[in-house]
């Protein structure tokens, strides 16, 4: 294991290089939050105490503020872009000349990545919901926000073994970008980045259940505000996990099947 911890230090080190990269990213992340924070506000203005699907202003506001908070520890920047690279540029070969799992390296990489800018964008972060306090809602309870934390790790592992998956294509493709940009427009929409997915028609609603997107935000924010208790909690639970594991096994699969046509010249 001290490999994989001296991998989680170079990560930390290399994130530090551009912590005012980050910096910059956090706040102009703020962009999009504000623009979402005023159409919500238009859409309840002159509507004392209106619900839209379950939500009241307080909750849809909360909602849109959890969105970047779930964003902060477990969104995946440029991993699978760097993934595709190391492959293109032959710089996993030293993985299959030394006792060092690739798939555990990027784990590594990917979790100091997001320890460094989790630290850089807090303080923004936490002003951020300071100034929205009237309208931020607390969880429940201690156990609540224990689920919470455990939906964001399996949130996660599912975010980084889907875009893993998608990087491998560069096995067998030349320019992997436009999958990438497809798996992100796919999560932005059905994930629930620009409105909760409860709101929608039960059909879709539905449809995406069947998906592993939901899992990826809406589930965890749901589980913040109270909304998914009890058996659906833990049904849940099993699902969000099923998909962590069905991702890691597509992962291991591609990867397997990705290295037997590999080739590298040179050193």
């Amino acid at each position: 294991m001290r490999k994989y911890g001296h991998a989680i230090a170079i990560g930390i080190q290399n994130n530090l290089t551009y912590r005012v990269n980050f910096l910059f990213r956090s706040l102009f992340g703020f962009i999009p939050l504000l623009a979402m924070l005023s159409i919500w506000r238009t859409i309840y203005a002159g509507q004392p105490g209106a619900l839209i699907g379950d939500y009241t202003l307080a909750q849809m506001i909360s909602y849109v503020l959890l969105v970047t908070i779930v964003d902060m520890f477990t969104a995946v920047n440029d991993d699978d872009w760097q993934i595709a690279a190391d492959i293109k540029d032959g710089n996993i070969s030293q993985f299959l000349l030394k006792p060092m799992n690739y798939l555990a390296f990027r784990l590594c990489l990917f979790f100091s990545g997001r320890l460094i800018y989790t630290l850089v964008a807090a303080g923004p972060v936490a002003a951020f919901i300071l100034c929205q306090k009237s309208h931020f809602v607390l969880p429940a309870d201690f156990t609540t926000l224990g689920c919470f934390a455990v939906s964001l790790v399996l949130t996660a592992l599912l975010q980084f073994f889907m875009s893993f998956t998608i990087a491998l294509l560069a096995f067998w493709v030349t320019e992997v970008s436009t999958f990438i940009f497809i798996l992100f427009a796919f999560e932005y929409l059905a994930s629930g980045h620009l409105f909760p997915l409860d709101i929608l028609p039960p059909a879709i609603r539905t449809a995406l259940n069947w998906t592993p997107f939901p899992y990826q935000l809406y589930f965890p924010i749901s589980v913040y505000l109270g909304k998914v208790t009890g058996a659906a909690l833990w049904q849940g639970f099993l699902t969000q996990l099923f998909w962590v594991v069905f991702a890691y096994g597509a992962a291991c699969a591609l990867w397997n099947r990705g290295i037997k046509k590999y080739s590298a010249a040179g050193g």
